[in-house]
């Protein structure tokens, strides 16, 4: 792919700017789209960089006063924060567009076939396509969930597929979110930022709106429910205002225009769910949990739970309770499965992955783990079951204390862990206290699922703020962007 870099005439916020050797979201050529990212990037040339600043620092102001915060569980001195936020889109052209909603639809109904046939036949395991080791004994296969035919077919109602790009310009998966992925409500939370506080930068850019995702997901949750077409009641189960993401659990409710509960909320009387009202039970029909497998319910799962509710397994195996997503998902998207992926969508679809992983290595297979080993200090590892940038470690960046302690790590518990290549991601022009620069980014869309599945045009953009930095999570010091996805 050509990956000239447009220059701004003169002076202006983008003069300096230069994306170095990594693939430009907004300066490198792509084969549409050319006009609108040039218009895009005058309009940008032209801003003045102390107004800039200015309205930026309002608009975080007003995510603080919304109460768009995370909470930082290993900060003691920092635990609610907003995700810092910056004002230079990512764009995405239609045509790329086209090719990532489609790949994404391909992967969210590969994942869903492949739990239907692990809870059911399991042919995929007779036929040794994956390994059934692999799967049967992974801690997020649940036995519970053997022979239950769910709604439509679907286990992962709302599934984020975290992407890249390279440095030749293509997308490649990351990873796979099919259990409870958050991060939407920033998605729409900045497309609102950009609309009140910066309308100049958005007039005339032909961009798709992401208002829509709370009808998306109010009408999944009506397909599925068992009383699907008769006004099914829907609520958000949420574990508390304690929780990282309890902002998003609100944002979530209020957008689809239903109670936000939490499990004492909730009640099992004859293998039927009810909510308690002020005016009294009322019976629910579907729930869109927000907490982990474990802490559903204390008679199926953890037994110490206080955040679940007794006997909603049983109502949920009875089919007079739809869950959203349903239990056991997360075997789908463990880390050494996501491996498996592109096999995965061949074996049921017939069809080649339109979206490629990254190249994986599996540590718990004697050649990965070998491979692992002898290119450590080349390589990004991570275990398979931690999320957030956590228990990984980055080999090209790593000293050599860090490496010999991983390795360690590594020959204790190889299965624990996969390995890639350090990709070099591709970077967006953002605001810093230096001046506009690249700053690395990835992209998660949202795909929702019902009697089909849809794709939010665009997704949560987040950005590595720290100079050099690949790490974009916000846990580990990471920003976010609005994702533009340009009409065609």
């Amino acid at each position: 792919m050509n990956q000239t870099q447009a220059s701004p005439p003169g002076p202006g916020l983008l003069a300096r700017y230069q994306r170095g050797e990594f693939f430009c979201e907004l300066t490198s050529a792509r084969p549409d789209g050319q006009a609108d990212l040039a218009a895009l990037f005058q309009r940008l040339n032209a801003v003045d960089e102390d107004d800039l600043r200015r309205r930026l620092g309002l608009a975080e102001k007003e995510l603080f006063d919304l109460g768009v915060t995370f909470t930082v569980y290993s900060d003691k001195d920092a635990i609610d924060r907003i995700l810092p936020f910056d004002i230079l889109p990512r764009v995405i052209t239609a045509s790329e567009w086209s090719r990532l909603e489609a790949g994404i639809i391909q992967r969210v109904n590969a994942i869903n076939l492949f739990l239907d046939d692990l809870y059911h036949d399991q042919r995929i395991l007779a036929d040794k396509v994956v390994p059934a080791d692999l799967v049967l004994g992974n801690a997020n296969y649940h036995q519970f969930m053997k022979g239950l035919k769910v709604p439509c077919g679907a286990y992962s109602h709302v599934c984020g597929i975290d992407l890249i790009r390279d440095q030749a310009g293509e997308f490649r998966v990351l990873e796979d979110n099919a259990r409870t992925p958050s991060g939407v409500s920033y998605v729409v939370e900045n497309r609102n930022l950009m609309l009140q506080s910066f309308p100049d930068l958005m007039e005339g850019a032909r961009v798709r709106p992401v208002d829509n995702y709370g009808l998306m997901l109010r009408n999944a949750l009506d397909e599925i429910s068992p009383v699907s077409g008769n006004d099914p009641s829907v609520v958000l189960l949420s574990p508390g205002i304690y929780n990282s993401a309890f902002f998003e659990h609100v944002f979530l409710a209020r957008e689809m225009g239903v109670p936000l509960v939490e499990g004492r909320d909730l009640v099992v009387e004859d293998d039927r769910v009810y909510m308690l009202t002020t005016a009294g039970r009322a019976s629910v029909d579907c729930i869109y949990r927000r907490i982990d497998d474990a802490f559903l319910d204390p008679q199926v799962f953890r037994p110490d739970s206080m955040l679940g509710v007794p006997g909603l397994m049983q109502a949920y195996r009875k089919g007079n309770v739809a869950i959203a997503n349903a239990p056991g998902t997360g075997v789908a998207d463990d880390k050494a499965v996501y491996a498996y992926m592109p096999r995965i969508v061949k074996y049921y679809l017939g069809e080649d992955a339109i979206l490629p992983n990254v190249e994986t290595f599996i540590c718990r297979e004697a050649e990965g783990l070998r491979y692992t080993l002898d290119n450590l200090e080349n390589l990004v590892v991570k275990p398979v079951g931690e999320s957030g940038g956590y228990g990984m470690i980055l080999g090209p960046k790593a000293s050599r204390i860090e490496i010999d302690e991983f390795r360690a790590k590594l020959k204790a518990d190889p299965a624990n862990y996969i390995s890639q290549p350090m990709i070099g991601l591709s970077v967006c022009p953002t605001l810093t206290d230096k001046g506009v620069q690249p700053r690395h980014v990835d992209l998660r869309p949202f795909a929702v699922t019902g009697a089909k599945t849809t794709v939010l045009s665009g997704g949560l953009t987040r950005v590595a703020l720290k100079e050099g930095s690949l790490v974009v999570n916000s846990s580990q010091g990471g920003g976010s962007k609005d994702t533009w996805v340009l009409e065609a």
